[in-house]
């Protein structure tokens, strides 16, 4: 039998549920509309100077030379740290790409 409790945390949790997919939905149309804008922004911001695809090559080195001093200072841990260092790596590769290529 369901109590009168159990029936209001049940309403509640509906209500919440509907209100998380409904910002979900909104925030997934919002970013659907303001798509085109982003990339035309990337595009004359970030082009003019050294542009993203050599920016790309060099904080993939860059990422690569910093990783390879972390896992030496690392020492034995690497093996079980793999997956946070490899996460770590796609986190570093695109700072250090968006930064070059912003500030060069």
């Amino acid at each position: 039998m369901v109590g009168e409790e159990d029936q209001k945390d049940k309403n509640e949790s509906r209500k919440i549920a509907i209100v998380l997919v409904s910002l979900v939905v909104l925030v997934g149309v919002a970013a659907l509309l303001l798509l085109p804008a982003l990339s035309e922004f990337a595009a004359t911001h970030l082009e003019p100077g050294l542009g993203l695809k050599t920016a790309a090559i060099i904080s993939f080195f860059v990422t690569v030379v910093l990783f390879l001093v972390f896992a030496v200072a690392a020492g034995d841990g690497v093996l079980g740290e793999f997956s946070f260092m490899l996460l770590g790596f796609f986190l570093f590769f695109v700072i250090f790409w968006l930064m070059i290529a912003w500030i060069f």
